[in-house]
């Protein structure tokens, strides 16, 4: 085999995206030259690692089997990198956070800028998914740190809270839904302002209509809360924000708001990872820079019956 770390990581970023284009475009590299290195691979071991088709790439069982490996490696060559950064000059280490579209805007530019000018020798490479993929991403060891909703399924992680983060339901002045306590179910006839179709709340609201039996009648999309609950105030539709969103609203607030009235409204992010005593150093430090950040005690604690902390 002639593998390189280059090989590993570009090919994790085909997966992660789904298409070869979208993969070398993270590596930073030509789509020739991605296409070389992947052809590279297969030839080195007489297999095919990925099944192409028309919507993109999907990994064969010889790719599931490489894409374990590939992790396990350069997480490794992460941990080396940074045990050995105290003897380099110029050595970065890098985090990999995965956040939900609340956290991602809400709550983690200040903490990530204090964290960043606290430890200059470190990068983070944050990304936002819905909450089922970051449980997903952080299983199959595909990032170090999640912030999710307490909605999904943590079973094999290791969770402390983050912060309360209630969603709530904006509707303009006078709309006959103001009157008192409301459900999503109830909202769902009415046309919805939304954020842009692949940001994490989007696909959860969505996922939750379905549920429901029914579609989320999206009839703008702004970018960010901010644009939500002004094209709200001035009637475009109703509009779902985190409540956080709505008290760092600098204006008397030109609409309504109305608590929704289903469990998975009321939700708490959760710091989340598959272990956090085995997290690499600099990991380890952003965690508890998070931890702090949310009022908790910094230290960690593995709770062995639930794997919670």
């Amino acid at each position: 085999m002639h593998f390189d770390l280059i090989d590993l990581r570009l090919y994790l970023h085909i997966l992660d995206t789904g298409n070869i284009t979208a993969g070398a475009a993270r590596s930073h590299l030509s789509l020739a030259a991605a296409s070389a290195r992947i052809r590279a691979m297969e030839t080195s071991l007489g297999t095919a690692f990925l099944q192409r088709g028309r919507r993109g790439v999907t990994p064969t069982a010889a790719g599931n089997a490489l894409a374990r490996h590939a992790r396990l490696l350069l997480q490794q060559a992460e941990r080396l990198q940074q045990d050995l950064a105290e003897y380099a000059n110029g050595v970065k280490g890098q985090v990999r956070l995965l956040c939900n579209t609340t956290a991602l805007s809400e709550y983690l530019p200040e903490l990530l800028a204090d964290f960043l000018c606290a430890h200059p020798n470190l990068d983070i490479d944050l990304q936002e998914l819905p909450s089922l993929r970051i449980t997903h991403a952080l299983r199959q060891g595909a990032a170090d740190l999640g912030i999710i909703s307490d909605a999904v399924d943590t079973h094999g992680l290791q969770t402390r809270p983050f912060r309360d983060d209630p969603l709530v339901l904006i509707l303009p002045t006078g709309h006959p839904l103001t009157a008192g306590a409301v459900s999503f179910i109830d909202s769902l006839p009415y046309d919805y302002v939304g954020l842009a179709a692949d940001s994490a709340l989007s696909v959860y609201l969505e996922e939750q209509a379905l549920h429901a039996g029914f579609r989320l009648q999206t009839r703008v999309r702004a970018d960010g809360f901010d644009g939500v609950m002004r094209m709200v105030a001035r009637g475009a539709g109703l509009g779902i924000v985190p409540l956080a969103a709505l008290q760092r609203w600098p204006h008397a607030q030109p609409f309504q708001a109305q608590p929704l009235t289903e469990d998975w409204a009321c939700r708490t992010l959760l710091l989340c990872a598959r272990s956090f005593e085995q997290l690499p150093g600099y990991a380890t430090a952003l965690l508890n820079a998070l931890t702090v950040g949310a009022g908790l005690p910094a230290k960690v604690v593995n709770d062995n019956a639930g794997l919670q902390v």
